[in-house]
């Protein structure tokens, strides 16, 4: 590859990462229904056809912002995770890092979450970020039970029925460690 081709592809991908970065600041600054690409593209200073040369639309935006999303709450459930932990603290620490994300990142957690996006999960074309996401939950349960993935998965799920419904004030925030501290000890208490 030519020195002038890589150049050119470094500046693409830097361009890339610029119109991501961009979108999560304008939507946790005023939310998903300001960041249009008229202004993404304002804020980048580049022409709009330059950002569709990286993305057809917003929801191609908001997809690689989910995409980049999973990939920092990856890292950070696998921070969280002890080296070597039993497996209720294992799980105490992911459960725990996962609703401090929710509560931390907002706008980023509903493009990964609640806006519409055609991510798949549990699916053969889901995005290795999801998946290193997912597997950090698995890899609470004891790699010799057959169901640890389906564990996950309710353990996900409830996770975020948590972190949406404490975000809106449907339930109260200040009982999040009581329903974590029982959804743990119900799934850590599990039969093999």
């Amino acid at each position: 590859m030519s020195v002038t081709r890589e150049r050119r592809e470094r500046e693409r991908a830097q361009r890339h990462q610029l119109i991501i970065t961009a979108a999560r600041e304008l939507a946790e600054a005023e939310g998903w229904e300001a960041v249009t690409t008229r202004r993404l593209a304002e804020r980048v200073e580049y022409s709009q056809p330059v950002l569709y040369s990286h993305f057809s639309g917003k929801d191609a935006i908001v997809r690689a912002v989910a995409i980049d999303g999973f990939g920092e709450l990856a890292a950070h459930l696998h921070r969280a995770r002890p080296a070597d932990p039993e497996p209720r603290q294992a799980l105490h620490a992911v459960c725990r890092a996962y609703l401090e994300f929710a509560t931390e990142r907002p706008a980023l957690y509903q493009a990964m979450f609640v806006l519409p996006t055609d991510v798949k999960f549990a699916h053969a074309e889901t995005p290795p970020p999801l998946r290193a996401a997912f597997d950090e939950f698995v890899s609470c349960f004891r790699p010799d039970d057959a169901r640890r993935e389906l564990f996950a998965e309710v353990v996900w799920s409830a996770l975020h029925g948590m972190a949406v419904l404490s975000d809106s004030g449907r339930i109260p925030s200040d009982g999040q460690e009581e329903r974590l501290d029982f959804l743990v000890a119900r799934f850590s208490d599990t039969p093999g």
